[in-house]
């Protein structure tokens, strides 16, 4: 698999993987500006200063929820649906993996004990934040294709 994957349907992004194995020099943004939650890849040699700074307050309008997943441990099976329920494809995220979910749906099967980190706009609404439906059996699974 690659170490970058962008998973779409047609042109639209429904997330962006990391895998514990990608590398690049500097700083790399993976995202767009016009995304409310922004993904950089950063690799900065030994003794590389970066400058402090405070972040100036800036009103966004944040108004569909994009979620950051970092997997500390185990295995975790990533299942991708459009905006109308209907199943794509499905990817293994391992320890060390980070994911960007930035639309469409998702769902989760943990293959292995799994402990991640889940990063996301705030405040969490509940069940107002979500809509959920029926997941695909494991019989159903097609797992993304070599890019």
């Amino acid at each position: 698999m690659s170490e970058l994957q962008m998973i779409k349907k047609k042109d639209k992004l429904l997330a962006i993987i990391i895998k514990n194995n990608y590398n690049c020099e500097g700083v790399s943004f993976l995202t767009s500006n016009e995304y409310s939650q922004q993904l950089a890849y950063m690799h900065h040699p030994k003794g590389k200063m970066i400058d402090a700074h405070i972040h100036n307050m800036i009103h966004r309008n944040v108004v569909l929820t994009q979620e950051v997943l970092f997997i500390k441990r185990g295995k975790l099976r990533v299942d991708f649906y459009d905006d109308y329920k209907d199943y794509l494809e499905s990817c293994i995220l391992e320890a060390g993996d980070t994911i960007l979910l930035t639309s469409g749906g998702h769902g989760f099967k943990v293959l292995e004990e799994v402990e991640m980190i889940e990063v996301k706009q705030g405040p969490y609404s509940g069940d107002k934040d979500k809509i959920r439906f029926e997941s695909i059996s494991d019989g159903e699974v097609i797992f993304r294709k070599e890019e």
